[in-house]
């Protein structure tokens, strides 16, 4: 459940747009969301409490060495920019086995009670795992439910965005039955039908992708979701995206391979 910082009285989400990632292969959601909030400079106004979730506790991951910042960040952190309609769930730890479904309707639940107008959700699924028709074009997907295909259909027409395909069930045998398969996308299957069974309005905006420096990636999807939303100005250049410099990188992702080798090992 929410819980608001400090003993203010919980921030009004109505006819807000929910963003929050999945924790998915390459952590490449996770890592969008980061560059939304640093970027933005979006406050935090509280989290998100659960026993979904591997507990974890660390450093503000926006703050800089020179801010010296006693503030802690946990597994699941909400912030909220007002000016942009938009509330941002940062979820920052696995989930603990067995409880995908239980966090989906918890989730989905706040998202009905808080009244926000419509959920995206960022992930990602193994390149390695496409069919060959997904093996053309960009590698870029996006899905909608049909609660907001009537509001967002016509635009992801408008900007030659791909829908994520779906894929026989069983290749060989009976090619007509078609699943929607997200190999590497943890709740992300789950979540999307969920959400489509409680009618919620929800995008899944996802990028198929490798383990590795997935930074690039990261950048990829998030200029992706910019091109919907608008949330930073784009400068003109080839393909009228947001380029890597106009995004914040958070201090954090020095550390995002570890620390440096120790000068005693040469």
């Amino acid at each position: 459940m929410f819980v608001p910082c400090g003993s203010s009285a919980p921030p009004d989400f109505e006819g807000f747009t929910l963003l929050l990632p999945a924790v998915s292969v390459g952590n490449v959601g996770q890592l969008a969301v980061d560059l939304v909030i640093s970027t933005l400079d979006v406050p935090k106004v509280g989290y998100f409490y659960t026993d979904c979730l591997v507990p974890m506790v660390g450093n503000n991951p926006y703050a800089t060495a020179e801010e010296n910042s006693t503030e802690l960040s946990t597994n699941a952190e909400v912030y909220s920019l007002p000016s942009k309609k938009l509330v941002v769930l940062q979820i920052r730890s696995p989930f603990v086995k067995n409880k995908y479904r239980s966090f989906c309707q918890t989730l989905l639940s706040w998202v009905k009670s808080s009244k926000c107008a419509k959920v995206i959700l960022l992930s990602s699924s193994h390149a390695y795992q496409r069919d060959d028709q997904q093996l053309h074009g960009t590698p870029l997907r996006y899905l909608l439910t049909p609660a907001i295909q009537k509001t967002a259909g016509d635009l992801m027409q408008r900007l030659n965005w791909k829908e994520m395909e779906k894929v026989t069930a069983y290749p060989g045998v009976n090619d007509a039955e078609l699943v929607l398969y997200i190999p590497g996308g943890g709740i992300t299957k789950l979540l999307y039908s969920e959400s489509c069974s409680n009618k919620i309005q929800m995008a899944v905006l996802l990028k198929f992708c490798s383990e590795g420096d997935n930074i690039p990636d990261a950048l990829a999807l998030v200029n992706y979701l910019n091109e919907w939303l608008q949330l930073i100005k784009s400068e003109q250049n080839s393909d009228a995206t947001a380029t890597p410099s106009q995004w914040k990188i958070p201090h954090s992702w020095r550390l995002l391979f570890g620390s440096g080798l120790p000068p005693a090992l040469f």
